[in-house]
């Protein structure tokens, strides 16, 4: 149970790290999208070979293909509701992330990370270790979400403390999130698990299409299919090692 926990925080604390990072130093532009384009890369990797892939062998295709279009259902009508409230650019650091409510950031970011933790800590419930590509992954996004977010949080008028609160609430509800995973869906059946592994998968992909991938290019350029490419052979070469050693 605190092992979930544990790495559930740990994939939480990458927006707090962003967050910190925004505030204390300086950093390009162009940087913050050749880091969400490699996340992006990483994402769509364990996405498919951490989550679908896995359900399918292990649940069958009708729950995970029910649960995906679920999860990509709900994100997507989400992030339709909260963009129109101001959080469609929740994850870009310039003018237009400025304008956004931070409690709507907040609520944005909260939306990403509740399913990608409560599925580390299912991954739990059938082996011993967590699977450290998927953590890697949601690591790996997160940071830049903190590191762009606050960026405008702080063009709003935020306060370094109010900000430091807001994100560290998402590392703590992400360790909770993972502990739930973990606590509640413990005996459930591999269906009901390849379902919810599906949502997560779902809800991942519509997020990496609808705001990382055309964020990273307005940020980073031509490059980023280059950089996500990268991404994606990373999170091949950490499932392949995962599996063999």
């Amino acid at each position: 149970m605190w092992n979930a926990a544990f790495w559930g925080a740990v994939s939480g604390s990458a927006v707090l790290l962003g967050a910190l990072a925004a505030m204390f130093l300086h950093i390009r532009k162009k940087l913050i999208g050749y880091i969400m384009a490699f996340g992006t890369g990483v994402l769509i990797g364990a996405a498919s070979y951490e989550l679908l892939g896995e359900s399918v062998h292990k649940g069958g295709l009708l729950p995970t293909g029910i649960g995906f279009m679920a999860g990509a259902v709900t994100f997507t009508l989400f992030d339709i509701m909260i963009s129109k409230k101001g959080a469609q650019h929740r994850k870009r650091s310039g003018h237009k992330a400025a304008a956004s409510s931070g409690i709507v950031l907040f609520a944005g970011t909260i939306m990403d990370a509740i399913p990608e933790s409560i599925i580390i800590g299912t991954s739990l419930l059938e082996a011993d270790s967590v699977s450290f590509l998927l953590v890697t992954a949601i690591f790996i996004s997160n940071f830049p979400e903190g590191l762009s977010s606050t960026s405008g949080m702080k063009k709003s008028g935020y306060s370094k403390k109010k900000i430091i609160l807001l994100w560290s609430s998402v590392f703590v509800i992400s360790g909770m999130a993972s502990m739930a995973g973990y606590i509640f869906l413990d005996g459930a059946t591999e269906a009901v698990l390849s379902g919810i592994a599906g949502f997560a998968g779902g809800a991942i992909i519509a997020m990496v299409a609808s705001t990382m991938m055309p964020e990273a290019f307005e940020d980073s350029g031509p490059v980023t299919g280059f950089i996500a490419a990268i991404g994606l052979l990373a999170s091949l070469v950490l499932d392949y090692f995962s599996e063999h050693f």
